[in-house]
Formats: structure tokens, sequence, C-alpha cells
């Protein structure tokens, strides 16, 4: 792998009127190239911290650089550097697909022309060029998930940020999904993201780190993980003996 890219130094989050750390203190470094998982259970900090990395929210304290720059500094820089996919569809329901992806290709900045083509390329690699012209709101969630993912890459990131990019999808859509996260990663985007679909985690993701109460359990490959536990056979294994059992349902 390459050089850091992220830089997350002892970064706590406090929302207002809580208090209790979403997150707490927590560093880490993701390299150049990596599929980096953030695995943990519901209110476990996941979302929190890819909103931080992402520029969405502030930290309370500690430090995040990426690519050594700082948003309170360099903020137009970074956003262009990466691309952000949301668990909810940042999507407009009444107008079509193409239009949805016209409209943020151009918000990132991307040429009218150049748009116009990657849109109908993507469109078609991701099995959706045939409802180009169909209202978002006719569409099913596999299909808005793909077309969600598109809006996050049309300005070629090359540091993407996916929260629960396959929650609620058909098997051929997950299929698709991934085989597109793996090519934008073998062309050079490093990917962050975040899943509750521990075989997904552990095929997809290079590194991996599990995340509790706001602080990283474990973190290393998939394979190192599952070695580091007696007796664990795969990666929820790991994870249920990290994280318990105890069901963590938010109401």
């Amino acid at each position: 792998m390459g050089n850091t890219v992220i830089h997350i130094a002892t970064v706590s989050k406090v929302y207002v009127d809580s208090d209790v750390y979403a997150l707490n203190n927590l560093s880490l470094d993701i390299k150049q190239g990596e599929i980096f998982g953030l695995l943990g259970p519901n209110g476990a900090g996941k979302t929190t911290l890819i909103s931080i990395l992402s520029g969405l929210i502030k930290p309370s304290s500690g430090l995040v650089e990426i690519k050594g720059l700082r948003y309170k500094k360099d903020r137009k820089t970074m956003l262009q550097l990466i691309g952000i996919v949301p668990q909810e569809y940042a999507l407009y329901p009444t107008l079509t697909a193409k239009e949805n992806l016209i409209y943020f290709g151009a918000m990132y900045g991307v040429k009218q022309k150049e748009l116009r083509v990657k849109v109908d390329f993507l469109l078609k690699e991701l099995g959706l060029y045939a409802f180009k012209d169909k209202k978002i709101q006719s569409f099913s969630g596999g299909m808005k998930r793909r077309i969600n993912l598109i809006a996050g890459t049309l300005h070629n990131p090359e540091i993407l940020f996916l929260d629960e990019p396959t929650v609620g999808v058909d098997v051929q859509s997950r299929h698709v999904i991934i085989d597109y996260l793996k090519s934008l990663n073998k062309e050079g985007t490093t990917i962050i993201y975040t899943s509750h679909h521990m075989e997904e985690a552990q095929e997809f993701c290079s590194k991996i780190a599990i995340i509790d109460s706001g602080e990283i359990l474990i973190k290393g490959s998939p394979i190192a993980l599952i070695e580091s536990i007696k007796n664990a056979q795969r990666l929820e294994d790991v994870y249920l003996h990290l994280t318990g059992e105890k069901l963590r349902d938010n109401v």
C-alpha cells in the first residue's frame, strides 16, 4: 500500500445536549489504495467518524488530515478529493435518474460534455441505462443505491466514503455495487466504508477496524483479525467476541 492519505489523531466528538462521547480519543491512519472497513454495532460511532472525515460535522477535539490537508484551511481542495455516498438516498425523487446525475456532476464541477458521456457510461456499467429517463421515485431500493453510488463518484474522487452502500438491496444489486467499487479501487481510489454485512466486509476489505463506544477495539487485515481470536473461523466470530451478543437497538 502507499502513503498515509487519512490521518486521525485523538479525535473526540460529543454532540450538543449529550454527555456521551460518540467518538472517544480515536486515532487511525489509512493508506493510499486501501479498502478500509469500519465495523461496529448501532451507535458505535461509525457514521460520526465518516461524517467528520467527509467534512459534514466538526470534531469536538483532535486532528483530521486528508493528504496533509485540513478542513479549516483547505476545505475546497479537500472536498474535490473526496466522494461521499451516504446511507440515506441523496437524490431528488421527482427528477429522472439522468437528471439527478447531471445535476450532481455539475455541482462537483465536471464539465458538461465529459459529464454526459460519463453519466451514460456509468448508467450502462451499473445496469441502469434502460431506466435513465424514469423518475427516481419509481426505482427499487437497489436501483436507488446504484444511482446514489454513481452520484458520489462522477468526479473521480481519490478517496470515497461509503456509509452502508449495500444495505437493503437484493443479491444482484449488491454484486454489481461491490464489483464497481473493486474496479474503482483498482484504478487507485481509496475506499472507507461501513457495513453490518460481516461476510461482505471479510471478502471486500483489505483492512478493518472494529469500533464500539467511540473507540477502536481492534484493527488489521481480515485474516489477521480472525487469527487473533482463539477458535474464530470468520470475521463475524471476531466481531461478536469483541462487541458481545447483547442487542443494540436504538429508539
